[in-house]
């Protein structure tokens, strides 16, 4: 058993982000609660022997709940020559432990689905002015367990844009 908890301690670092379940009611009961047990027992190793906190990277963690594309002025219609923007989105963190924030790529497409504009934000750029103040160690510590956040992002759309795609990554 102690051999056991020591390799758990070692291995802490792949092994919760492996074992992590979704808390968005995708995961079965007994994986949960499972989880929750090991966490607690993590968490007196780490009081005990120390540990080193590291989140985790995963996109599939991440899932963009809705994503809308709207003009910044609904009534200016034609006449906005800029063809300003605003890209409302709303992402959610679906694992029991912290993740790092992805960068956020929009993809804009013409009407034969072709791509014609890639913008890319970095978690500083897309991330609510109010959530970093809240969250000053995010770069480091990434998004709590569950978190859900809603941010609206100003985009200069070509006058050909007919479509959106929006998707969450890490840069290499």
């Amino acid at each position: 058993m102690l051999l056991l908890l020591f390799g758990e301690h070692l291995s802490r670092n792949s092994l919760l982000p492996a074992l992590a379940p979704r808390i968005d009611g995708t995961s079965n009961s007994i994986s949960v609660g499972a989880f929750s047990l090991l966490q607690r027992v993590d968490e007196k190793l780490c009081r005990a022997l120390g540990c080193l906190n590291r989140p985790v990277s995963d996109f599939a963690a991440w899932k963009i709940t809705s994503a809308t594309l709207s003009p910044e002025n609904a009534r200016e219609g034609l006449k906005n020559l800029a063809n300003q923007s605003i890209l409302q989105v709303e992402i959610q963190n679906r694992l029991a432990i912290a993740v790092l924030l992805p960068n956020l790529e929009v993809s804009l497409t013409d009407a034969e689905e072709s791509e014609i504009k890639t913008v890319q934000f970095s978690p500083k750029e897309w991330l609510p002015t109010a959530w970093q103040d809240a969250h000053p160690d995010y770069l480091r510590v990434g998004a709590p367990s569950g978190d859900l956040i809603q941010t609206d992002l100003p985009i200069s759309l070509p006058q050909n844009a007919a479509g959106y795609r929006v998707r969450a990554f890490y840069p290499q």
